[in-house]
């Protein structure tokens, strides 16, 4: 098969990345002894930096690893919770029906910094000025703007000057937005990460407990307490189009920690795949695979009518039941056990039929089906502003990748592996806090207020994210990391580049590069919740006749450009040899290796 890249092959590390900036970073760590867990730290910190329309400080973490240590594969959930005072009946108070997509009501715990630092504390060898100082550089000295970061804040250009001052001080230098290319500066992040690592290194100690001081300077000292003056004293305009303040408190961080905790797993064949629990949308990869295992997928053509039927009618089953049953299980019991048995998906597969179904319903567990018809109508009588920074800035409706979150794959030479999807903090998320440089993320627009959904909103609870690192097994040995940005995609885009390497023999370059699709049956994760029944977005080289069959089944298909759909990067162990590939889709993400 035609590939746009080599694989690359190594034995001493492997690196792939959404930007070539973080791929380089993360390798020239292990270069210097790091490990894998130093050089992914090191790498989400840089992406922060150079990719802020997808990632921010204030943004959120979750990851899944294989360290040589712990000899089983573990998640890292950074996921903040939603603020204290954040509940129905104070955001129905304010006459909305959902949390908006952008401004400060949509603010949660910022949990990348405490997840990135607790891995580098628990699995890693560095010290803080190792890891923060590319970081700093790129934020002090400039980096290379990409195309999309001149578009995203182009979009915005009109709420920044209006209304969101802050964040035109940062990014509207001479009241215009950065072209590409140029060398831009965030001198306000390099102060912050600065001062913590100054204040960090003052007090002493060992790596640990530096590391420490620093986790505790972000949640309990005056990082948390510039957050907290932001948002008491602020009102922004929001998605909403009306102006309203935050609800994030100082003591928010300070009673949040990251936690670790054992993946979901499905075995498919001789592979184990791992995700994050129901508190993402990891799960519905699984139950994806779960019936797909079961439909012969191997035989078919991986560009033809036939896989594209079968993987999209599986996917509308899988994430009916990723609305009905997925959420925070420290709030919700989440019969995750059922969902992956083989009972249910023998019933459940039954029901796939030879035409696109038009039904959105979950299964029935226990004799109950659970009524969607709050997820089937969320979004209907709200009109979107791009202009307004609403919802994730994820997948448009032509299938054009425009970026969301960031996504990083690193192996290094002992084994040690991590699959992270770090997200939120975008530039467009809320208004830059000027004390940070930086603002917070929005991903308490997931929630629900339909009291019966797992989702509903409830203080305290983390909102079921889309972000989704992915990890398998071979032969019970660690043997892949792999994943992508793009929303509710994530999991449809995973899907079929695991399907493609393990079912269709692809390396992990053609795996990625083969032609890709998403559908949009489902409700959106993000405000204002629509969605497309039946609709199907393929990359144009697709051939026409498979799209007329697809038509012919019932599937409203949307041609896209040729290379459109995803932004995957992936990372392998096969005996003594490391392979890693990234996607080329966006000209951004690389794979390093040697």
């Amino acid at each position: 098969m035609f590939t746009t890249r080599p694989e690359i092959h190594g034995t001493f590390g492997v690196v792939a990345t959404t930007h070539w900036l973080a791929s380089a970073v993360g390798m020239s760590i292990l270069e210097k002894g790091g490990n894998a867990f130093d050089a992914a730290v090191t790498t989400g910190f840089t992406l922060q930096v150079v990719e802020p329309h997808l990632n921010g400080p204030g943004g959120d973490l979750p990851a899944i690893f294989h360290a040589k240590s712990d000899g089983r594969p573990r998640v890292l959930c950074a996921q903040g919770t939603v603020p204290a005072a954040t509940s129905i009946e104070t955001i129905q108070g304010m006459g909305l029906d959902l949390i908006p997509g952008s401004g400060l009501l949509p603010a949660v715990v910022p949990g990348a910094f405490g997840g990135w630092l607790a891995m580098l504390r628990d699995y890693g060898t560095m010290g803080l000025a190792d890891v923060l100082s590319p970081a700093i550089g790129y934020a002090r000295d400039g980096y290379p703007v990409v195309a999309r970061v001149s578009a995203t804040v182009d979009t915005v250009h009109q709420l920044f000057a209006e209304h969101w001052p802050t964040s035109a001080a940062i990014w509207l230098p001479n009241g215009k937005p950065p072209t590409p290319g140029q060398l831009f500066r965030n001198p306000g992040t390099a102060n912050t990460f600065e001062r913590i690592l100054r204040e960090a290194e003052a007090g002493g100690g060992s790596r640990e407990a530096q590391i420490d001081r620093a986790i505790d300077n972000w949640y309990r000292g005056w990082v948390a307490e510039a957050i907290d003056r932001f948002f008491t004293n602020e009102r922004v305009m929001d998605a909403s189009g009306q102006v309203h303040g935050g609800l994030l408190r100082a003591d928010d961080l300070a009673g949040w920690s990251p936690s670790y905790e054992d993946p979901t797993t499905y075995q498919y064949g001789r592979h184990t795949v791992c995700k994050c629990g129901p508190w993402s949308q990891g799960p519905v990869m699984l139950q994806q695979l779960a019936l797909l295992q079961r439909m012969g997928v191997a035989d078919m053509d991986p560009a033809g009518a036939d896989f594209v039927h079968a993987v999209v009618e599986a996917g509308k089953l899988a994430y009916a039941d990723r609305e009905a049953y997925y959420g925070d299980p420290d709030f919700a019991d989440v019969p995750m056990e059922t969902l992956l048995s083989d009972a249910y998906n023998d019933e459940r597969v039954a029901r796939i039929g030879d035409t696109a179904s038009l039904e959105f319903e979950a299964g029935t567990i226990n004799g109950v089906t659970p009524n969607l018809a709050h997820a089937l109508s969320a979004g209907d009588s709200i009109e979107v502003s791009e202009s307004m920074g609403g919802g994730e800035p994820t997948v448009s409706k032509s299938g054009v990748a425009t970026g969301d979150t960031v996504h990083l794959d690193i192996i290094d030479r002992d084994g040690n592996m991590v699959s992270a999807t770090p997200s939120g903090g975008w530039l467009q998320s809320s208004p830059a806090i000027p004390d940070l440089g930086f603002c917070m993320g929005n991903r308490a627009q997931m929630f629900w207020f339909e009291e019966s959904s797992p989702s509903v909103l409830v203080p305290g609870k983390r909102p079921r994210t889309t972000l989704s690192p992915s990890l398998a097994l071979r032969d019970g040995e660690a043997y892949m990391a792999f994943g992508t940005p793009g929303g509710d995609q994530q999991d449809q885009w995973s899907t079929l580049m695991f399907l493609h390497h393990v079912e269709h023999g692809m390396n992990l370059q053609e795996a990625i590069d083969c032609p890709a699709f998403h559908s949009e049956h489902f409700p959106s994760s993000f405000w204002p919740r629509g969605r497309s029944p039946r609709k199907v977005v393929v990359e144009g080289r697709f051939k026409g006749a498979e799209v007329e069959k697809l038509r012919q089944r019932g599937h409203d298909v949307e041609v896209g450009d040729d290379w459109s759909e995803g932004r995957l990067t992936g990372a392998a162990r096969d005996g003594d040899m490391l392979k890693a590939a990234a996607n080329p889709r966006g000209m951004q993400g690389y794979a390093i290796g040697r």
